[in-house]
Formats: structure tokens, sequence, C-alpha cells
């Protein structure tokens, strides 16, 4: 009789297409820590550490979810700060 060291059950979600969205839409450096983090998930549980998949499932989606609120907040800062410099540049005259 053969032995795995296969889990038993379903591997955990590892948010590859968050993570991918949120490289592509978001934050392109946290969603690559993602990406990178969600592509490990399978690897692990082929592997039999079924706690570091279902960790390393919940790095994807916390590295997504940071990417998702990190992206916008500082694609917004960056247009409050290049409108307030470009009025700037109209009050004084220099535009």
């Amino acid at each position: 009789m053969e032995t795995t060291n296969q889990p038993m059950g379903v591997p955990p979600d590892n948010n590859l297409i968050w993570a991918i969205l949120c490289t592509v839409l978001c934050c392109l450096p946290l969603g690559i820590v993602s990406i990178i983090k969600a592509t490990r998930v399978k690897e692990l549980w082929d592997q039999g550490d079924t706690i570091g998949a279902q960790k390393a499932a919940d790095d994807a989606k916390k590295w997504a979810i940071w990417g998702a609120i990190i992206g916008p907040v500082l694609y917004i800062l960056f247009w409050i700060l290049y409108f307030v410099v470009f009025a700037g540049a109209l009050a004084f005259g220099n535009y």
C-alpha cells in the first residue's frame, strides 16, 4: 500500500484573480507581492503544508486589499497635488 503526502479536501482559494486585478488596476508593487503569495498556495498544498497554504492565501488577499486601498488613495492625492500646483501657477501668473 502506497501512502501519499496529499492533504484531503479542497485547497484554499489562492485569490490570484484579486492579485492580478490589484496589479493591473491599483498598485503594481503590492499587486506583485500578492501574485507571488497567491502562486505559492498550490505548491504548499501539494507539499502537504495546509497551514502554510492557508497563510499564503490569506497573505495574498491581505496584499491585494492593501493595494486596492493604497492605489486609489495615491492616485487621488496625486491629482489633488497636481491641481493645487497648477492653480498656484495660474494664480501667480507663472503659466
